[in-house]
């Protein structure tokens, strides 16, 4: 996760302070409420990721390096969670902002591409990116253990809220 995309998941821009962080996590918090939004659990899960980051940061302002494309992509996540969940049979994994599916896939192919989501050949499984992941031909090349291991993980099926594990 770099600045930017913890700005975006947060829905902030331009120059903000660690009290504004705050605030607009807080923000979010009560917005996407696993009680409140159906895909809040899935979606608190990147928020805090964001935030856990920023907070980690050095530094009392930080400033969106691209406000031309500065974003709200919670809400974006939100959304996408909402209709992966109507999906049956998938299984949907967070890893920070990224969002990572599994389960009954072959039968969604259509849906899935149409909600701008991705296939992983060497990881078999789809995954859904905030839009500033572009894809560098000297990227390392992580299995999911060492995405989990960094990130975090949190797994849920698409037809329940319950999270079955976190790690």
């Amino acid at each position: 996760m770099n600045i930017n995309e913890a700005l975006n998941l947060l829905n902030l821009s331009q120059n903000v302070s660690k009290e504004d962080i705050k605030k607009a996590y807080k923000k979010m918090a009560v917005k996407y409420h696993p009680d409140r939004n159906p895909a809040g659990a899935e979606v608190m899960k990147a928020i805090n990721a964001a935030f856990e980051f920023l907070s980690s940061l050095e530094g009392e302002t930080f400033t969106h390096t691209d406000t031309k494309n500065a974003y709200n992509f919670a809400e974006e996540l939100a959304e996408i969670i909402a209709e992966l969940k109507k999906l049956q049979g998938i299984i949907i994994e967070v890893c920070g902002n990224w969002l990572w599916l599994s389960g009954e896939t072959r039968n969604h192919k259509e849906e899935l591409k149409s909600l701008g989501c991705f296939w992983a050949a060497k990881k078999l499984k789809w995954y859904y990116r905030p839009a500033e992941h572009k894809s560098k031909k000297h990227r390392k090349a992580w299995d999911m253990d060492e995405i989990r291991s960094k990130y975090g993980s949190s797994i849920h099926h698409s037809n329940s809220n319950n999270v079955l594990a976190t790690r």
